[in-house]
């Protein structure tokens, strides 16, 4: 089940809910008792990058490491001045 981000419009109370995805959204803020509870756009909990488990998984012998014939990856934001680029 997905975690939704929610946020009170009128007196900007944040909270999480566990929920189904066929459930309606919230609208009651456990703060202020106000049915003005907006769902927030958050980012994904995960994130799929490098060569993929379908080229390194799954494989045996001399191919197993396809992945490591690639040019090292450049830094995240180019100028290998932030904490992701290090």
């Amino acid at each position: 089940m997905p975690i939704y981000a929610y946020q009170c419009t009128a007196c900007g109370h944040e909270l999480e809910a566990l929920q189904k995805i066929s459930d309606a959204p919230l609208t009651d803020c456990p703060a202020c008792d106000e049915a003005s509870l907006t769902k927030k756009v958050t980012a994904a909990a995960f994130r799929l990058s490098g060569g993929g488990w379908y080229e390194t998984d799954f494989k045996s012998g001399s191919k197993k490491n396809v992945a490591t014939n690639e040019a090292p990856p450049s830094p995240a934001c180019g100028t290998g001045a932030c904490p992701a680029c290090q």
